[in-house]
């Protein structure tokens, strides 16, 4: 069991002048390493794991944070892991990959119509009998156990600090899912799509949460191009918003629930009064791929030097 991450008032002059009170909940800070939502999700997948003696797999594209997080709590736990991956076997030395491979993940590499697959109820049967001794996790670890972990966010909460809004950004939708289960309609909910043609994420959270919630909402305005998308523009916008805040990000998740955030108050999408509640989900570990590639030329904080094999 981890303490709760703690809250962090954010002051602007944007804020004072809408006369709002905006706030943080830093579970970037819950661990140095497996930090954020990817924790909170796996958690009881880990303790399933164990209880029954088997490993875990799961899926997730060459600079996953599922696939980092898993495969160190995995480590961490003396459990097993095998990771499908999106992608050719070069990725394998990439920052996350050798991360993963550092804490003994095994690889192994699937083409993009292999991966699409990773729903499919034959497909995952079919890895079920080929992996016998592995519980099958989803994308993302977004599934049922998941829930009850993400939703410890409102809990904690109701012991820290009060809200109207809570803000959080969305991917495969089981974070929203978790804290929209465990809020009973008792705030609003905001989750900031960061993929394109994000449609279908209503379906799928519904599906884990349940359809007797009508407090939360989906906005898909703020994807800035697509998953991973996002321009060299918006990246200075987000680095110097951040930096104003004190926060530090990552430009795929974080990063664009900042900049929809200052969109929305600069809109007067809240009233006078208003207090707000932004849901940090970790993720730094990706700063590290994006610096590799050339996607970013700085990152705002100082990463560990990825694990050597040569």
């Amino acid at each position: 069991m981890k303490p709760a991450s703690p809250i962090q008032t954010l002051k602007h002059q944007l804020f004072s002048e809408k006369k709002l009170q905006v706030f943080i909940k830093r579970d970037d800070l819950i661990d140095p390493i497996i930090s954020g939502n990817k924790w909170r999700k796996i958690k009881q997948n880990l303790h399933l794991a164990r209880k029954n003696n088997k490993g875990i797999l799961s899926f997730g594209g060459s600079y996953s944070n599922h696939i980092h997080a898993l495969a160190f709590a995995c480590h961490q736990h003396n459990i097993p892991s095998i990771g499908i991956i999106r992608g050719e076997q070069a990725y394998q030395s990439n920052y996350t990959l050798s991360w993963a491979r550092h804490w003994q993940m095994q690889l192994q590499f699937v083409d993009r119509a292999t991966y699409r697959l990773r729903h499919n109820d034959a497909y995952l049967k079919k890895l079920s009998e080929q992996y016998p001794d592995y519980m099958v996790v989803p994308e993302g670890g977004s599934n049922t156990l998941a829930l009850d972990g993400v939703g410890d966010v409102i809990s904690e909460l109701r012991h820290q600090q009060s809200f109207d809004t809570l803000i959080v950004p969305v991917g495969s939708g089981g974070t929203l899912a978790g804290l929209v289960k465990a809020d009973e309609n008792q705030h609003k909910l905001i989750g900031i799509c960061v993929l394109k043609g994000g449609n279908y994420l209503q379906g799928d959270i519904e599906k884990l949460a349940g359809k007797q919630y009508d407090n939360w909402r989906l906005m898909h305005d703020f994807h800035l191009g697509g998953y991973a998308k996002f321009s060299a523009q918006a990246y200075q916008q987000m680095c110097h918003f951040a930096a104003t805040l004190n926060i530090p990000f990552e430009p795929v998740y974080s990063g664009k629930m900042l900049l929809a955030l200052k969109q929305l108050v600069e809109q007067d999408y809240f009233p006078a009064g208003h207090k707000i509640m932004l849901i940090h989900t970790g993720g730094l570990q990706g700063l590290g791929g994006m610096l590799e590639r050339g996607i970013i030329t700085k990152a705002p904080i100082q990463l560990p030097d990825k694990p050597n094999f040569s």
